[in-house]
C-alpha cells in the first residue's frame, strides 16, 4: 500500500554510490573471464549460469544504479536474484544433496528478504548490508571448500574468477549506506508498477477478476451519448476570445471540463495493461488528431498533450496551443509520432508483424520503453475526435486493443431544436451531441454516472471553469 511503503533514492554526488559501481564494474570483469574459460567446453548451461547472466546482472546494477538510482533504486534487487540462481546452480552441481538444499533455503530466504527491503515494505534499511556480508563470508567459504576438494591447487586467475561473486556482493555494503529515505510524501514507483502508471492494490476483487474475463477494450465497452445545450458555453466562448485567448473553441472548453473533471474523479485517469489496473495520477495524456490544412489532401498527424489536475482553462488553452502550433508548423508531417510510424512503415511486412507482436508484448508486461510510449496515440488518458468541424453528427468511435487509451470522447456538429419553456412558449434552442466510449473495467457505473454527470453540468454552467477552488482528489492506493 502507498502508506506502508519506504521509498529510497540515491544520488550521483555520493561517493558511495560509485564506489558501488565500480565494485560491480569489477565483477563485470571477472565474469566475463570466466565466460572466456568456459567459452568452447562442454559445460553450456555453466556458461549461462556462472558467467554471462551474471555478467548482465552486474552490468544492469551499474546502469541502473548510475542512471536510474534516483527514482528507480528498488530494481536493484534483481542483480541479487541472479547471484542466487547462479549459486543454487554450482551448489546442486558440487555438493550433496543435503547441502545443496540447505544452501538453496538460505539463498532463497536472503533474497526475498533483500528484495523487500530495497523495495521498502521492510523498513529495515541496514538489512541488506547485513544480508550481503554473510553472503560474501559464506560464497568465499563455498568456493575455497570446493577448490580445496576438486583441485590442487588455485591460480591467480581462477581467484579473480571466483571473487566476482564477492565483489558484486560487496557493491550491496556501500549501496545501502547509500540510499536514502524519500520524505516528500508523494508516491514514488515501485514493483508492479509502469513507466506511465502505478499499479492500484486496493482494488475489489471482482474488478481484479473482471480484467481477465474481458481481457480486452472492445470487450469492455460502454458507450454513452448525451446532447448538451450551447447557449451559455457559446458565450463563454466569446468572452475568452475577447479576454485574449485567440481561436479558444468548443474543443478547449471541452477539454478544460475533462481535466476538472478527472480532477474530481480520478478514477477514469486509469487504464488496464496486462490484466492490471493503473493510475496515471496526476499525468493527463490529451490525443486528437488533426490535419494540417481543411482539404482532402492535406496529412493528418495527432497531438499528444500532457496536462495535469488543476490545470486552469489558460494553462490549458496554453498547453493545446503549443502543440498545435509544432504540430502545424511546415506542410510535411514532422511530429515524432510521424516518425516512428515512418520508421516503421519501411519494415517489410511479414517483419513488421512480428515487430507489432514484440511491441504487444512488452506493453503486456510494461517494458515499452519511454520513448514509444510517449509518441504512441494508443496510449493516454482520452482521445478526442470533432465530428463538428465534419459538419456530421458525434459517431460511436471504437477502443483501440492496442495501447490502453480508456476513454473516447466524440462531438458532433451544432443544431437547433424548437422546443417550450417553462411558460409554455415555444423557443429555438441550440444544442451539440456527444458520445463517450468508455472502457468499463476501470471504473464502475455509478462512478461513471456521477463523473459524466458533473462534466454535462460543467458545460451548462462553463463560468465554473474559472473557480479558483478547483476540488483535487487523489485517486485509491
Amino acid at each position: 500500500m502507498k502508506q506502508n511503503r519506504i521509498a529510497y533514492t540515491v544520488s550521483r554526488k555520493n561517493p558511495l554510490v560509485w564506489l558501488s559501481a565500480l565494485l560491480a564494474l569489477a565483477a563485470l570483469a571477472g565474469f566475463l573471464l570466466r565466460a572466456r574459460q568456459l567459452c568452447g567446453t562442454e559445460r553450456c548451461w555453466a556458461l549461462w549460469f556462472q558467467a554471462l547472466l551474471p555478467a548482465l546482472a552486474a552490468l544492469f546494477f551499474a546502469y541502473q544504479l548510475l542512471v536510474r538510482g534516483k527514482d528507480r533504486s528498488y530494481r536493484l534487487s534483481l542483480p541479487f536474484w541472479v547471484l542466487t540462481a547462479s549459486l543454487l546452480f554450482a551448489a546442486w552441481s558440487a555438493l550433496p544433496w543435503y547441502w545443496a538444499l540447505l544452501v538453496t533455503l538460505a539463498a532463497l530466504a536472503a533474497a526475498w528478504l533483500v528484495h523487500r527491503a530495497l523495495a521498502g515494505t521492510i523498513a529495515l534499511p541496514w538489512l541488506p548490508c547485513l544480508l550481503a556480508g554473510l553472503w560474501l563470508i559464506a560464497l568465499l567459504c563455498f568456493w575455497f571448500f570446493l577448490q580445496e576438494t576438486k583441485t590442487e591447487g588455485v591460480s591467480l586467475l581462477l581467484w579473480l574468477q571466483m571473487l566476482a561473486e564477492a565483489l558484486l556482493l560487496l557493491a550491496y555494503l556501500p549501496l545501502c549506506l547509500a540510499l536514502r529515505k524519500v520524505k516528500d510524501g508523494k508516491y514514488h514507483p515501485t514493483w508492479g508498477d509502469r513507466n506511465d502508471g502505478r499499479k492500484i492494490r486496493s482494488l475489489s476483487p471482482i474488478s481484479v477478476v473482471g480484467t481477465y474475463i474481458m481481457p480486452e477494450r472492445n470487450q469492455a465497452n460502454v458507450f454513452f451519448q448525451d446532447k448538451l445545450e450551447i447557449t451559455a458555453l457559446e458565450k463563454y466562448i466569446r468572452d475568452k476570445r475577447a479576454k485574449g485567448l485567440e481561436n479558444f473553441g468548443m474543443t478547449e472548453a471541452l477539454l478544460a471540463a475533462y481535466v476538472r473533471t478527472l480532477s474530481k474523479y480520478p478514477g477514469i485517469n486509469r487504464f488496464i495493461s496486462g490484466e492490471k489496473i493503473f493510475s496515471r495520477g496526476e499525468d493527463i495524456q490529451f490525443c486528437m488528431t488533426v490535419k494540417k490544412e481543411m482539404n482532402k489532401e492535406s496529412p493528418d498527424t495527432v497531438l499528444k498533450v500532457h496536462l495535469k489536475t488543476g490545470d486552469s482553462v489558460e494553462t490549458v488553452y496554453q498547453k493545446f496551443h503549443q502543440a498545435l502550433a509544432d504540430a502545424k508548423k511546415s506542410m510535411e508531417l514532422d511530429s515524432s509520432l510521424d516518425g516512428t510510424a515512418a520508421l516503421f512503415g519501411m519494415v517489410p511486412g511479414v517483419v513488421l508483424k512480428f515487430v507489432v507482436w514484440l511491441l504487444k508484448l512488452l506493453d503486456y508486461f510494461g517494458l515499452l520503453p519511454k520513448a514509444i510510449l510517449e509518441v504512441s496515440p494508443f496510449h493516454g488518458s482520452i482521445f478526442f475526435t470533432s465530428m463538428g468541424s465534419l459538419g456530421i453528427p458525434a459517431v460511436f468511435h471504437h477502443l483501440y486493443n492496442f495501447g490502453n487509451l480508456p476513454l473516447f470522447l466524440a462531438f458532433g456538429r451544432k443544431f437547433r431544436v424548437n422546443e417550450t419553456d417553462d411558460s409554455g412558449q415555444a423557443v429555438s434552442r441550440k444544442y451539440m451531441d456527444y458520445t463517450f466510449n468508455v472502457d468499463e473495467r476501470i471504473v464502475d457505473g455509478f462512478y461513471y454516472a456521477a463523473a459524466i454527470k458533473f462534466f454535462h453540468k460543467l458545460l451548462l454552467r462553463p463560468e465554473r471553469l474559472d473557480d479558483p477552488e478547483m476540488e483535487i482528489n487523489e485517486d485509491i492506493p
